[in-house]
């Protein structure tokens, strides 16, 4: 059996299966034949540790990736990466498009291709090459990712950050929605409806690589994984820890092993996918993986996958240590450096956030501890940390965190960041406005200790 595994940046879970009015129809038809995972999260909302996490199969600070690749996040172990796992299987492991976990020659791939990461055209055509010509002997891993849809996509092609569609008589603001928590204005209405031009290109680089994948008669013998790394780039959405920041579409595909046009309610983490590739090719799993297959609950084990899932931010921009736990019913939040201002460098410039900064974004306080009723509050804005009714729910997640905060060795409980972090970082103040410009005088070390203390 092959893999080829397409991702995106910044998408959450705005498609068309999870019932967004988004044209996803490559998407769409492979939800049709596969299993959509209605309840998925990445480990964490940040890009290049939630790639980490996935790809190693180990939560992002246990990767070491406890920041962005290029300020100086860095995997701890880089044979732990599956193209190089499955590069050792005996598989073509082969690279097409962004990767975002740090130098790619140490991660196992076999084939790269040289096309700028930012051309969604160039990207599938490069896969599409490889499957037309690929070595018939051998099973492949194929990585295709894409930059969409990250904001920056939508300028290096051109657009605006006021109006990015380059078809001005497409498309109607005041008819869109924008996605909660978001406030239906129409600034937010133009921006969320440029951002699902965003998704459309990326569902027809998808497309065009799945037809080939049929057109060389490998669909049946092929796991497809189309996932995105976190939230969509929009305020309290990416770095967030709600399900705004951690929620994620998961498709799988796999004729003949896994049921077609299946839908599951189940709640997975990003770091299950490594041990189901494993029990899906036949492979030992290798002992540092922290996930669960999911093959059991596929083959009708309704007992349940997890009754916790845990994720974390440490570094995207700026500092801003904060870890959860997600049960069925909460999700718990403990923000370290808290109370303290958002940390704004953390969300993505454009039209969404600027409306909110003139609204008082920048004055609003971040809580120590959140705490929030899954059920009655499914957005998650409503923190119920403080209810006294709630003491022993509370107390019960603070237990389940630190457990696994200790567990893991979470590099928050070393108070010396020349232990715990990688040693050259480039971080934003916490108190600028912008991610941009990177700097490495806004970060200070006693920050970490401090925190380190608390925790």
């Amino acid at each position: 059996m092959n893999v080829l595994y397409l991702h995106s940046h910044d998408t959450g879970r705005a498609i068309q299966p999870h019932g967004h009015p988004v044209r996803t129809p490559a998407l769409q038809a492979l939800a049709d034949s596969g299993v959509l995972f209605r309840h998925a999260h990445c480990a964490a909302p940040t890009c290049s540790p939630s790639r980490a996490a996935l790809l190693t199969g180990e939560t992002a600070h246990q990767a070491g990736m406890v920041a962005l690749a290029h300020r100086g996040g860095k995997l701890r172990h880089p044979k732990h990466h599956l193209a190089g796992f499955l590069a050792r299987q005996g598989f073509e492991s082969v690279l097409a498009g962004i990767s975002h976990v740090g130098s790619v020659d140490d991660c196992g791939y076999t084939r790269q291709s040289t096309a700028d990461h930012r051309d969604a055209d160039a990207i599938a055509a490069y896969a599409i090459d490889f499957l037309r010509n690929r070595d018939p002997g051998k099973p492949f891993f194929l990585d295709v990712g894409y930059v969409e849809t990250h904001r920056t996509e939508w300028v290096c092609h051109g657009f605006s950050q006021e109006h990015l569609h380059p078809n001005d008589g497409e498309g109607d603001p005041s008819r869109v929605l924008p996605p909660a928590p978001l406030p239906d204005t129409p600034e937010t209405r133009r921006d969320w409806l440029d951002f699902t031009y965003s998704v459309e290109r990326l569902d027809r680089a998808h497309g065009r690589v799945l037809d080939a994948l049929e057109t060389a008669g490998l669909a049946n013998d092929t796991l497809v994984i189309a996932t995105t790394d976190h939230g969509i780039a929009f305020p309290d959405h990416k770095c967030s820890l709600t399900v705004h920041g951690t929620g994620v579409f998961l498709i799988l595909r796999a004729p003949g092993r896994l049921p077609a046009g299946h839908v599951t309610d189940a709640m997975v983490s990003h770091l299950d996918l490594y041990p189901t590739i494993c029990d899906l090719l036949g492979t030992d799993r290798p002992d540092w993986l922290q996930g669960k297959s999911l093959l059991p609950h596929l083959r009708g084990d309704e007992a349940g996958l997890h009754d916790s899932l845990f994720a974390e931010v440490t570094f995207h921009a700026a500092f801003e240590p904060k870890r959860s736990v997600r049960t069925a019913r909460w999700n718990y939040i403990r923000n370290f450096a808290a109370p303290c201002p958002p940390v704004l460098p953390n969300c993505d410039d454009g039209p969404s956030k600027r409306l909110l900064m003139t609204h008082g974004m920048a004055t609003r306080i971040v809580p120590a501890e959140e705490l929030y009723d899954l059920v009655f509050d499914p957005q998650e804005r409503h923190n119920l940390a403080d209810d006294p009714a709630l003491r022993g729910v509370l107390a019960d997640h603070r237990l389940r965190l630190a457990a696994w905060m200790k567990q893991t060795d979470d590099p928050l409980l070393d108070p010396d960041p020349a232990h715990a972090l990688p040693p050259s970082l480039v971080v934003n103040p916490r108190d600028g406005e912008q991610p941009s410009p990177q700097t490495a005088a806004g970060w200070d070390p006693v920050e970490w200790t401090r925190v380190a203390h608390s925790v």
